[in-house]
């Protein structure tokens, strides 16, 4: 059985702009420990901020409510107990005390011999003990250790391997290694040490922390850390994802996490971070389960030539087919099963030239997108009826007072108005549309992402892409506007949505 220490909450709060408020920490721990089921989560840093504090026994509190503080636990310093204090007092149990891994780090950076620092650490572990916390031991730098000074290393291992240590932490802290070292340094440590249990704390400045991960588990580690999205300092750790597909495919390998929550977990994070995930994120990013090649969408649509076994639905996703210049008219009429179409075969001849032509252009093409180019290509207004359309509109910007948006629309042939203040523009507009919508009992669907994209090098003139993705009782729809303002853009997405439901 992996057990699976994710450590978003401490080490990938330290990527460059990432901070989590006390709130935040709290719903990313719940959903890690009751949705994901992550085994162990590292969730602070002694000593950091109040804030850091105030965050720490808010999850604590939560956790020992829910009977489970000792999957809870902290980064602690060799600091003759301060940092023991300052978890033991915020209601923490656990405490991953941080030790030099290689004789450089102590000489250097500590100005001390290894017989001093042991002996530190040792005196460290009682206090912990004495105060009722259970410890965990990292030997930062550890990499180097092995590479530059293994002897030290080993000289650790030996004068600690009788302490109450739960666990013995080994992180490439630099990221400096390569798969046949990983495998090579954890067999070395795992078969001299058989019956003491090792995490492996992968980094990724080569972009080889989720294979290192897969060589450590090849060797015997049973521990490994990772982060959501692969946050952390410089090129980020393991990403949880990555680390969850190679345990269940790759080395078909025991352990609890729950893959059906990985994507909504992904996410749950990028917006409380700010940082994006990559759209060939693999198993989370947009772009990840939607094939392009016209061959492809063919290969799927005869024997699923196309899949291996990440399958979308493992990870509550669906398979998409991309509309743009590599489309064939198996791709077109994938996405026409999609929304219930059905056209000739010179109809998708024609439907399939024209998506190829926006794609030449560079333009992206959305399922959503279909029916106005359909009705577009084959003059047929049978498909969009514009039961929505704006008649005109006003967006007031002033210094020191909220925006303000007076919209006039139709709707079935009956003009509404409405006025209404916002946080922007955009969100001013939106207020006054839905004060409509609610004055006449009309449903609507609630904004789920909103995506701005400018080519780079893009002048003040440039085009502006905007996507906005809705949610629609539950279905998602995705509508794109192009123009040369953002908000005009935006609004073009927004009227799109609104003719689609109808």
């Amino acid at each position: 059985m992996v057990e699976i220490l994710d450590t978003t909450l401490r080490d990938g709060e330290q990527t460059a702009g990432v901070s989590f408020n006390a709130h935040e920490k709290e719903a990313i721990a719940r959903k890690l420990l009751d949705d994901i089921n992550v085994d162990r989560i590292e969730v602070a840093s002694a000593r950091v901020s109040t804030g850091e504090l105030e965050a720490f026994k808010k999850i604590c509190a939560w956790a020992d409510n829910a009977g489970q503080i000792d999957r809870v636990e902290a980064l602690g310093f060799i600091d003759n107990g301060v940092s023991i204090d300052w978890i033991a007092n915020a209601g923490g149990r656990v405490i991953n005390m941080l030790s030099k891994g290689s004789l450089r780090h102590v000489t250097m950076q500590l100005k001390k011999q290894p017989e001093d620092h042991l002996s530190d650490i040792k005196r460290n572990i009682e206090l912990a003990k004495n105060k009722g916390l259970s410890v965990n031991l990292y030997l930062e730098d550890w990499s180097n250790g092995m590479i530059s000074s293994p002897d030290y290393v080993y000289y650790m291992l030996d004068g600690l391997k009788d302490m109450p240590i739960e666990r013995f932490m080994l992180p490439d802290t630099l990221g400096i290694l390569t798969p046949d070292k990983t495998e090579e340094f954890c067999k070395a440590i795992v078969t001299k040490y058989p019956d003491k249990r090792f995490d492996f704390h992968a980094h990724n400045d080569y972009d080889m922390a989720v294979a290192n991960v897969y060589a450590a588990l090849k060797a015997g580690i049973t521990g490994i850390h990772t982060t959501v999205n692969g946050l952390g300092e410089r090129a980020g750790n393991a990403p949880l994802a990555s680390v969850l597909g190679i345990m269940n495919d790759q080395l078909e390998l025991e352990n609890n996490l729950n893959e059906k929550r990985i994507t909504d977990m992904c996410r749950f994070v990028e917006t409380f971070s700010g940082i994006r995930i990559p759209n060939n994120k693999p198993i989370v990013g947009d772009s990840v389960f939607t094939q392009c090649s016209g061959v492809h969408a063919d290969g799927d649509n005869k024997a699923n030539l196309y899949f291996n076994k990440l399958l979308p639905e493992r990870f509550g996703r669906v398979r998409t087919y991309a509309l743009g210049k590599m489309s064939g008219k198996a791709n077109i009429n994938k996405n026409l099963e999609e929304l219930g179409i059905h056209l000739n075969p010179e109809q998708i001849k024609l439907i399939t030239k024209r998506i190829i032509e926006l794609g030449d252009k560079k333009e992206s093409v959305t399922t959503e997108d279909l029916p106005f180019i359909i009705s577009e290509v084959l003059r047929d207004g049978s498909l969009i009826q514009e039961h929505v359309k704006i008649i005109n509109y006003s967006l007031n910007l002033s210094l020191g007072l909220k925006p303000v948006a007076t919209l006039k629309i139709s709707i079935d042939g009956s003009e509404y108005e409405a006025t209404s203040p916002g946080d922007g523009q955009y969100d001013a507009f939106m207020k006054a549309l839905w004060k409509i919508y609610d004055k006449l009992g009309k449903t609507h669907p609630v904004l789920a992402d909103y995506k701005v994209s400018i080519p780079p090098g893009g002048k003040t003139d440039a085009l502006v892409e905007t996507v906005i993705t809705w949610n629609n009782g539950g279905q998602l729809l995705h509508t794109r506007g192009l123009d040369a303002d953002q908000i005009e853009a935006a609004i073009k997405a927004t009227v799109k949505m609104l003719n689609l439901i109808g």
